[in-house]
């Protein structure tokens, strides 16, 4: 037992034990807070990231509204043309080496021609377009895929004309990619007179192998891409669907709205051809996969269904309906057996579509690489007509 009047001596602090306290006190604090401190250090650099992102999106944004609104290719028609655009600047010949490709290139002059010569159209009716501009293109084209346009070989890659690759990069600019541009701007305009008139129709384009930053498949230019875009600002609309009855899968304008709830991609296409990209597959909002020896039978009862279910799903304020012809009979890339009355009734059944729902229509010609295919374009058009779908007589002509 202690004694009440014992002391208990304590031992002084000498430095060092102080030292060693406070050593140990600052171990344990950093132990601690340097995960913690680590934490708010990423969390700062993400944001700022973040925030860096968000702010050059913003200002990539705000120079595409720009670029768009100072476009000239939203120009004037007056109201004795019908919404049937070409030029003849569209068709691309050049020392016969166009003929090395087995898509006519000069069949969008002969729908036209077929038109005329037949009575169905008038010359002076038809709405030439602007050549799409570098500032034009680079609404979704990058500054890089533009400048690799520079380089013949790549469009000899994208053109699938390997003689390209040996020619003056000036003529083949002249000769091959400003007839693409033409046709750019054919499409661009093509969506201003559907608003305006309810349909148009670019005797061209339909590119959509080609996106921001890649061509291929003979496109060189997203056209369809920039369609839309252009619609979105100039046009103050919001929700675009795409129909696409090309043969080939559109990977292009696929993957330039992957993700984007303003666009609907409705594309019916055979799955054992060009281009076998699966990864834009993935971005298809409705997928129609049709087989190689697909009949006109099974092909329009598959189409009915597929706009019946479009129908449903989504209500668009502009429809960009990719029209190809490689989907006929004994086209050479296609592999598809649609006769020639089969392409007539599919496009009767995209028109009816759109103007059963009011809906503003742009139909691009696309891919087809049959001499015949130029007629069943023309026949489709005046069948249009005949049905009262379309009205290809000028306001001249009525007087």
């Amino acid at each position: 037992m202690l004694c009440s009047h014992m002391k208990i001596r304590v031992r002084p602090k000498t430095a060092e034990s102080t030292r060693n306290t406070c050593e140990s006190t600052l171990y344990l604090f950093f132990m601690f807070a340097t995960p913690f401190i680590l934490y708010l250090c990423i969390c700062s650099l993400s944001m700022s990231s973040s925030w860096a992102s968000s702010a050059s999106k913003a200002d990539a944004e705000t120079l595409r509204r720009k670029r768009i609104n100072t476009s000239k290719l939203y120009l004037h028609v007056i109201p004795s043309k019908v919404p049937i655009i070409y030029s003849s600047y569209y068709d691309i010949s050049f020392l016969g080496i166009e003929k090395l490709h087995p898509f006519d290139s000069s069949k969008w002059g002969r729908v036209c021609r077929f038109l005329i010569s037949e009575g169905h159209l008038q010359k002076n009716s038809i709405v030439e377009p602007q050549e799409a501009s570098r500032d034009d293109l680079l609404v979704v084209h990058t500054e890089a895929y533009l400048n690799s346009l520079k380089s013949s070989m790549n469009v000899a890659m994208i053109a699938e004309v390997p003689p390209i690759a040996i020619l003056p990069n000036f003529l083949v600019q002249m000769k091959v990619l400003s007839p693409f541009r033409k046709q750019v701007g054919g499409t661009i305009l093509a969506a201003k007179l559907a608003k305006d008139r309810g349909w148009a129709i670019n005797v061209g384009g339909g590119f959509h192998h080609c996106s921001s930053g890649r061509g291929g498949g003979f496109c060189a230019y997203a056209d369809i891409s920039l369609c839309i875009h252009f619609a979105f600002v100039r046009l103050n609309i919001s929700r675009v669907m795409i129909i696409d009855l090309d043969a080939h899968q559109g990977n292009g304008h696929e993957t330039d709205f992957a993700n984007d709830g303003r666009v609907y991609i409705l594309d019916m296409y055979n799955p054992e051809i060009y281009p076998f990209d699966m990864e834009a597959r993935s971005y298809i909002t409705q997928k129609v996969e049709i087989v190689s020896g697909t009949t006109t039978e099974k092909y329009l009862k598959e189409l009915d269904k597929a706009l019946e279910e479009a129908r449903r799903n989504f209500a668009p304020e502009l429809i960009v309906y990719n029209a190809g012809t490689d989907i006929l009979d004994g086209d050479p890339l296609g592999g598809l057996k649609v006769m020639p009355d089969g392409v007539v009734q599919r496009d009767e059944k995209v028109f009816r579509f759109a103007r059963e729902r009011n809906i503003p229509l742009v139909m691009v010609t696309s891919g087809g690489y049959m001499k015949s295919s130029a007629r069943v374009i023309a026949d489709s058009i005046i069948n249009l007509s005949r049905k009262g779908l379309i009205d290809i007589t000028s306001h001249q002509r009525r007087r």
